[in-house]
């Protein structure tokens, strides 16, 4: 569905995502937000990438919402190793191969259809029928810790911390390539790329994106890292690895093409996490020790 608007006047310099919902409140700001993301909203005939973009008075505003995903028969009895759980939230240990949410080519057996079946109800809409619960993500062949939320004001307490950059994730990443500082930081802009809507890129004119690694292991063909992320874009981590020459192994996307390890996917996992609770105020960590995939790899490399 197609929703055309053009920009009057008193709307000038307001940013994008808050004018497509104030136009339309039938789906949460953060949802049109995630739209401009996927490159589902143009400006004169032009795909706005950033949420923020300032309008101007005359401009033309596409908004393409995609049909929403059958929700029909959602729960699925999919085992979850839940590290925590309260009334207000979830920390799963997802394993490398599930889908966070339904969407193209996944239209169930995800996260999501788990979660409903435990949780039924009591999960956060703010991101509409399609992503309940969901307050962040991690790819589908990326492994480890990630939050989930049970209602809206949790949602949006957690959501804000992320803005803020308090909630602190750190992961671990199997490079290719023998990294030489034992410590540093990726400090590069992060923006889709032209050239393909699915992928990521660095680009001058990209969201501030920093992520900070230090060297575990090296190894005659790779580097076993541990990487904090100070920002949270789509695909950070692989995207700067790529950057610095050290691409995730087993990546399909911004690795090579040549799957020397026979793995499913990126050597990717979300090691540990830590926020405070909304609204306990306690500080609470969690960690999850690194899944078989990963420990055979290690095992199947040569120390140097």
């Amino acid at each position: 569905m197609i929703k055309e608007y053009i920009v009057p006047e008193e709307y000038r310099d307001v940013r994008l995502d808050l004018f497509i919902s104030l136009q339309d409140d039938s789906y949460s700001r953060s949802y049109y937000k995630n739209l401009i993301d996927s490159g589902n909203v143009t400006i004169d005939g032009e795909v706005a990438f950033k949420s923020g973009i300032k309008l101007i008075p005359g401009m033309k505003v596409l908004v393409d919402i995609p049909d929403p995903v059958q929700t029909d028969n959602e729960a699925q009895e999919i085992p979850l190793d839940i590290v925590y759980e309260d009334d207000d939230l979830i920390v799963i240990n997802k394993p490398q191969g599930l889908v966070v949410h339904p969407g193209a080519g996944h239209k169930d057996m995800t996260l999501v259809n788990a979660l409903i079946a435990h949780c039924g109800d009591n999960l956060s809409d703010i991101n509409g029928v399609i992503r309940p619960g969901i307050v962040h993500r991690i790819d589908k062949d990326t492994s480890g810790l990630m939050l989930v939320v049970k209602n809206n004001d949790t949602h949006l307490a957690i959501a804000d911390m992320m803005t803020r950059h308090e909630v602190v994730r750190e992961y671990r990443a199997i490079v290719a390539g023998v990294v030489g500082p034992d410590n540093g930081t990726v400090d590069a802009p992060i923006a889709r790329s032209a050239n393909d809507r699915r992928k990521m890129t660095v680009k001058a004119d990209g969201k501030p994106s920093v992520t900070h690694f230090t060297v575990i292991g090296r190894y005659a063909e790779a580097t076993d890292l541990r990487l904090k992320l100070e920002t949270g874009r789509t695909h950070q981590i692989r995207v700067h690895m790529n950057y610095i020459g050290h691409p995730v192994v087993g990546d399909p996307v911004y690795g090579s093409r040549r799957n020397r390890f026979g793995l499913a996917g990126q050597a990717l996992h979300s090691e540990s996490i830590e926020f405070v609770h909304p609204s306990t105020s306690e500080v609470l960590r969690f960690s999850c020790d690194v899944p078989s995939y990963y420990s055979d790899l290690l095992e199947k490399l040569t120390p140097l």
